[in-house]
């Protein structure tokens, strides 16, 4: 299972990469490999509004249907048109092509509950375990 170290993570399996004011949104290594095949991927519109823990999106597999979970509160101002035409890159590059959406940080206090790569570690350990 790949956990990059630069990443900060939600409980529900959702990464985020902080570049600034704003940030770039997926899924994890784990939440794809439990997916099984990626086949299609629902995301909002540019400037749409999200807040912290509602669902922004959905990942359908060919197991199951997953909503996705804004892991902060903002905008959206990009989203990743890739996805519709080539859904699998959420499988092949979860942290790089298979990113989701970027958002503009509405409310910087919400990057403190997200988990570093050691606690989304051991959070999956327990959930696989547990």
């Amino acid at each position: 299972m790949n956990v990059p170290p630069d990443l900060h993570y939600t409980k529900d399996h959702e990464w985020i990469r902080v570049e600034g004011d704003a940030a770039v949104i997926g899924i994890t290594d784990f939440a794809q490999d439990s997916l099984g095949d990626v086949v299609f991927v629902e995301l909002p519109s540019v400037g749409t509004k999200v807040t912290r823990g509602a669902t922004f999106g959905v990942v359908e597999s060919n197991k199951s249907v997953s909503d996705l979970f804004a892991p902060v509160a903002g905008e959206v101002i990009a989203v990743n048109e890739r996805l519709a035409e080539q859904p699998e890159l959420v499988n092949q590059s979860p942290y790089d092509q298979g990113w989701m959406i970027r958002l503009r940080i509405v409310a910087p206090a919400d990057l403190d509950g997200l988990l570093d790569a050691a606690a989304y570690g051991s959070h999956v350990a327990s959930e696989t375990h547990g």
